[in-house]
C-alpha cells in the first residue's frame, strides 16, 4: 500500500500516519528525516544534499526525489510506505511519477484531509495554548503568526497537487474536521477498500 497524505498544516496528517504505521506495518517516510539519514549514511544522494545545505541551499527537487528512490528499496519499505510532507509541488509530484514508473511502482491512493482553515488557527492556538499549560515549549510552528505563514505557503505551493492528483484519478478525501477516532475510521475504511480491490 503506497499512499500520499496531503492536507494543510495542522490537519492531522501525523497523527493518522502514525495510525496507518501501527494497523498496516508500512513506514511513514518524511523527506527531512530521510534527508538527515542519506546525510549521516554518507550515500552518493546524501553527499550531494550535506554539500547544498552546508552551502546554506535549498536541496532540489532531483536530490529529494533521489532520496525518496533509495528509501524506497530499503526492506521496510517493500510492502509499501506513507508520503507525508511530498511531494509539496506540482514538479515534485511529477518527479516522483516518473521516478516510481521507472522503477514499476504505482501508488495506491492519495488522501486530502480537507479543513476549514479559520478552524485550524484556532486548533493550532488551543494547542500552543494547552503545551503551555503543561509547563512544555511551545513549538514555534505553533504561533498563530508563523502558522499563518505556513497555511499561506501550503495554499500557494501545495494546494494545487489537490487538481494534479485528482486528474490522475487517485485522489480521495477525508472530512478532517471530525474528531480524530473518527477520522481514523473514515482512513481505514478507504484504504481497506483499497487493499480488497488489489488483492
Amino acid at each position: 500500500m503506497r499512499i500520499i497524505l496531503l492536507g494543510p498544516p495542522g490537519a492531522g496528517k501525523g497523527t493518522q500516519s502514525e495510525r496507518i504505521v501501527a494497523r498496516y506495518g508500512i513506514p511513514q517516510l518524511s523527506t527531512g528525516d530521510m534527508l538527515r539519514a542519506a546525510v549521516a549514511a554518507g550515500t552518493p544522494v546524501g553527499l550531494q544534499a550535506k554539500a547544498v545545505m552546508e552551502s546554506g541551499g535549498l536541496v532540489s527537487d532531483a536530490i529529494v526525489v533521489g532520496i525518496v528512490a533509495d528509501r524506497i528499496e530499503e526492506a521496510d519499505a517493500k510492502n509499501g510506505f506513507i508520503l507525508d510532507g511530498f511531494p509539496r509541488t506540482v514538479e515534485q509530484a511529477k518527479a516522483l511519477d516518473a521516478m516510481l514508473s521507472e522503477k514499476g511502482i504505482a501508488l495506491d491512493s492519495v488522501v486530502e484531509f480537507v479543513v476549514d482553515e479559520n478552524a485550524l488557527v484556532g486548533r493550532i492556538a488551543k494547542r500552543a495554548e494547552e503545551t503551555a499549560a503543561r509547563g512544555q515549549p511551545v513549538r514555534k510552528d505553533d504561533t498563530p503568526e508563523v502558522f499563518k505563514t505556513r497555511l499561506d505557503a501550503y495554499r500557494r505551493q501545495t494546494a494545487p497537487l489537490s487538481d494534479y492528483y485528482a486528474g490522475t484519478g487517485l485522489l480521495q478525501t477525508i472530512d478532517g474536521m471530525k474528531p480524530v477516532d473518527a477520522v481514523s475510521q473514515d482512513l481505514v475504511a478507504l484504504l481497506d477498500r483499497h487493499t480488497a480491490a488489489a488483492s
